[in-house]
């Protein structure tokens, strides 16, 4: 298991597609979730993404922008737009909610014009969603992830508020298939939808990642080193092992100070010292998602014998020990 493949695999599209809108203007979309990440993608046409104290971000045909949140957004046809924003949230994909015309992606090119709420108080004084692909037009997909656990967290800590991916790479052959999908209303379709977003933001996060110039976060450069990147797989695939520097030394075939001191150039931290985070980062997630397991439970699954020694650990890198972290998770009984 490599490093980027863990953090994300908690993050993960399941009846995600809130917003699948074609849209005449004037118009303006305000997303008022605040999720994690948000994936925005234009079809056809163009309009403005508006970040919640960001600058304004043009989105063109085929063009892709990730938001982080929990800031909110707003999609509009023009700065300075006429059009009343809509609020737009996990209501979005039911018209008489407040959503948008089209439910989950459903995308009708013969249909009436019409707009949130299917009634009077909105469509009817020519702002909003328009009739079909009609001339000036703009297709707009969004997708909004839950992020799952700590695990997944640490993908969010590396990226920036807005993450824009231009058109080209990978993620066109994504794009074909999602305005496919849209086009059409059948059987298993959010199934798909949810899979091509899936597919969609990974590649759009490993484009940004590998763009010429980028900021990216240690870990993802250090995994194309042959030496380091192996390492890291080894402590991803198997974090409960008792790793010392010479074992996993000797599993890459270096010096124990070769190692060390690459690792330490590449990731920023000496390899034990990562390793302990990443369990840490596991355990966390173990000790809010299994209820029935004890503390040494958790210890003994990221690779502790000695219970106290792991709630020590613990807490010196999370800032509690692992009975008040779990206490600090739980859902606050419905009153």
């Amino acid at each position: 298991m490599d490093v980027f493949s863990d953090l994300i695999r908690g993050v993960r599209a399941h009846g995600s597609l809130f917003a699948s809108s074609t849209l005449s203007p004037p118009w303006a979309l305000h997303f008022v979730d605040g999720a994690p990440l948000t994936l925005c993608t234009v079809i056809d046409g163009a309009g403005w993404l508006v970040p919640e104290g960001r600058p304004p971000e043009l989105l063109r045909a085929r063009e892709t922008i990730v938001v982080r949140g929990p800031g909110t957004f707003t999609f509009v046809d023009e700065i300075g737009t006429t059009a009343e924003p809509i609020e737009c949230g996990e209501d979005c994909a039911t018209p008489e909610q407040g959503g948008t015309r089209h439910r989950l992606g459903w995308h009708d090119p013969g249909g009436d014009a019409g707009g949130c709420g299917g009634g009077p108080g909105y469509g009817g004084d020519g702002q909003g969603y328009g009739r079909g692909n009609g001339p000036g037009a703009t297709t707009l997909i969004v997708g909004a992830y839950p992020v799952r656990g700590e695990i997944s967290r640490r993908l969010l800590e590396a990226l920036p508020v807005v993450l824009r991916a231009d058109d080209g790479g990978a993620s066109d052959a994504v794009l074909d298939h999602l305005a496919a999908e849209v086009a059409v209303d059948t059987p298993g379709q959010q199934v798909v939808l949810d899979r091509l977003l899936d597919w969609m933001l990974v590649c759009t996060l490993r484009e940004w990642f590998d763009r010429p110039g980028g900021e990216r976060p240690a870990w993802w450069a250090a995994q194309r080193d042959p030496v380091v990147g192996d390492a890291l797989r080894l402590l991803h695939a198997e974090p409960a092992a008792p790793w010392t520097v010479a074992a996993l030394a000797g599993r890459t075939g270096v010096s124990r100070s070769t190692l060390a001191k690459r690792f330490a150039d590449l990731v920023g931290e000496p390899p034990l010292t990562y390793l302990t985070r990443w369990r840490m980062t596991l355990a966390a997630d173990l000790l809010v998602e299994q209820d029935d397991a004890t503390v040494a439970d958790v210890a003994r699954a990221v690779g502790y014998s000695d219970p106290f020694g792991f709630s020590a650990a613990f807490k010196r890198v999370r800032g509690a020990n692992p009975s008040e972290f779990r206490g600090s998770r739980r859902p606050s009984p419905a009153r």
